[in-house]
């Protein structure tokens, strides 16, 4: 392998060194934060929305899923779009866009504004989610500081996911609906100056064009799964065209899509990544994750406010033990996997979170808040265990100039989960709550049907009805309701322990995998680019001395170093004969003189 001082060199990754990555983590949590908040705070406005817009049940049903099923279709297009043109400028984009939609939101006055706000809020969110998780990929080449990095991450998105409810309730009674997207607006008129002068830009390859047919087949492929199975979850028969139709057209175009990029020479998403077991494993754990828990916790905030008769600022309020349960998991995370490995620290993360989900099973008429704190501190911890350590394993698997289509991969599966989870488990409750409305004592069998529905619809018809058999039909879809939450949690739980099983295909131990033909390509280019210039730190062999510290990817505590190849690619290739004992390759950041500028892989 040969090269001259013209050659030209790889866009340049961002920074890994110095504090000021820890600057750019807090500028990345905030990001995260703003788009969870606006994942669940819509929820307890719901009821306030429609008296006031007066919306169709169709309607409705588009303002709450506009933003999910748009952000979940674009992710691997904006993902894949900011490994090519820049991951800072998509997230910036992303800011503004965001800003503008909630304002746009918060002053509509018709639905149909409404919706259309709520689709470009999920333009902004699919700018936003990946592009994080990509900069935080590159600015933390060290896995063990990168380990420490997704635990902060992954518990502000659970933070952001559990406060929703808890702010959007203080907000709705004491302000107006549009409230909940307001305070959005000066969050990033803060954070968009703030991120255009602290975040660094980075790339991946910019090889060959980038895929507009393939990003666009991915959008409608996964906008077709998500659509079809939300309505599934919202009851509609499987094999009813508009639901089976959006489904088989959007499976039809992700296996379309698969074999397209398996076919480019210059890809969108490499699958060799797919032929790692351990990136594989990550996102089927992500997935099962997602699928068991997503569900359960819209069913459980019901049960919270129809059959506990709580306040939506309550029942946020009870919410919270879960939220400081997944930051301390997110907290001490990185400890942990580095103590335990990434098997056992899914496994039993899968574990814990079952376990705590049967105890819930013990939830009744009545109210029981220490039974539920304790439940929501296992749920929360076990989850965020599982979801932290799966992340890592996943973005740590993919190389840095795969970082964004990684992240997207990663932030779709967690979108497709939670839709699937929702369909299912809301499908599971459906199932065992409505039998128990079939034949009640002085309820008309219309009223029934009804009532069969939902528990909120219950609740109205047995207020018309009135008497007895208003009481009767009340007190038998309280009784149906818990039933079939005990049954779901059941379910929920075999999920979660089926989980448990696949994470016996993750590495035992946290490995720091070394790319061995691109550190080696990389430190020749970066000795290239210098001229071979001395530097006051290395002897004049341009050895680094013994006292120094070592590169990000060398051996250190909990952290087993290990060559690694490209996955289709002999050794042979990169013409370096392959050495008697394994040991890994020196870094740019050993090899580059101090004070180069140049930013380290």
């Amino acid at each position: 392998m040969s090269r001259t001082n013209t050659a030209p060199a790889r866009p340049p990754a961002a920074t890994g060194g110095g504090a000021n990555r820890w600057v750019v983590l807090v500028v990345l949590c905030v990001s995260l934060l703003v788009v969870a908040l606006d994942a669940t705070i819509l929820h307890v406005a719901i009821p306030s929305l429609t008296e006031d817009l007066r919306p169709s049940s169709t309607a409705l049903l588009w303002i709450v899923d506009a933003y999910p099923l748009i952000c979940a279709s674009l992710l691997i297009l904006f993902g894949t779009l900011g490994d090519r043109v820049g991951r800072r400028r998509i997230l910036l984009l992303g800011y503004a866009l965001f800003g503008i939609a909630s304002a746009v939101a918060a002053l509509a006055t018709e639905p149909s504004v409404l919706i259309g706000a709520r689709v470009l809020l999920g333009v902004g969110g699919a700018m936003i989610m990946p592009a994080t998780l990509s900069i935080l990929r590159a600015v933390f080449p060290d896995r063990r500081e990168r380990a420490t990095a997704i635990g902060v991450w992954t518990a502000v998105a659970a933070i952001g996911a559990a406060t929703g409810p808890v702010l959007g309730g203080f907000l709705v009674e004491h302000y107006w609906w549009g409230s909940v997207f307001l305070i959005n607006i000066p969050l990033m008129a803060l954070i968009l100056p703030l991120g255009r002068r602290l975040l660094p830009e980075s790339r991946g390859t910019a090889d060959g064009p980038w895929d507009v047919l393939g990003a666009l087949m991915a959008a409608a492929g996964v906008l077709g799964c998500v659509l079809g199975v939300k309505r599934a979850g919202a009851g509609d028969p499987i094999l009813a065209l508009p639901t089976a139709g959006p489904l088989l057209l959007g499976a039809a175009l992700l296996a379309l899509f698969v074999r397209r990029q398996k076919r480019r020479t210059h890809p969108l998403i490499d699958m060799r990544l797919f032929s790692r077991a351990a990136f594989t494993t990550s996102v089927g754990c992500i997935v099962l994750a997602m699928l068991a828990l997503v569900g359960l916790q819209l069913i459980a905030v019901q049960y919270l406010q129809l059959v506990l008769g709580l306040s939506p600022l309550e029942t946020g309020l009870r919410l919270l033990p879960l939220t400081f349960a997944a930051m301390a998991a997110g907290a001490t995370g990185s400890y942990t996997l580095r103590r335990i490995g990434p098997r056992r620290m899914v496994g039993w993360g899968f574990v814990l979170t079952a376990a705590a989900v049967l105890l819930l099973t013990f939830m009744g008429q009545h109210d029981r808040p220490l039974l539920l704190t304790v439940g929501f501190v296992l749920l929360g911890f076990g989850l965020q265990t599982t979801l932290f350590s799966a992340y890592e394993s996943m973005l740590s698997e993919a190389p840095q100039r795969s970082a964004g289509a990684a992240a997207s991969i990663g932030e779709t599966s967690y979108q497709l989960g939670a839709g699937m989870g929702t369909a299912l488990l809301g499908s599971v409750m459906n199932a065992a709550y409505a039998p128990g409305l079939a034949a009640v004592p002085g309820v008309p069998a219309e009223a029934g049907r009804a009532a069969a529905n939902s528990l909120g619809e219950a609740y109205q018809v047995a207020e018309q009805l009135g008497g007895a058999a208003g009481g009767a039909l009340h007190q038998a879809a309280r009784h149906a309701f818990v039933d079939g939450l005990h049954i779901t949690l059941f379910v929920s739980a075999g999920l979660l322990l089926l989980g448990a099983v696949m994470a016996r295909r993750l590495p035992r131990v946290m490995e720091c995998p070394v790319d061995v033909e691109e550190a080696v390509e990389e430190a020749v280019e970066a000795v290239s680019a210098e001229d071979f210039e001395p530097d006051e730190s290395r002897g004049s062999d341009g050895r680094r001395g013994a006292g120094e510290p070592r590169g990000p990817h060398e051996s250190g505590e909990g952290c087993e170093p290990v060559r690694r190849s490209r996955p289709t690619e002999a050794p042979e290739r990169s013409g370096l004969a392959e050495p008697s004992e394994p040991r890994v390759p020196a870094t740019r950041e050993a090899i580059e003189p101090a004070g180069s500028g140049r930013p380290a892989h």
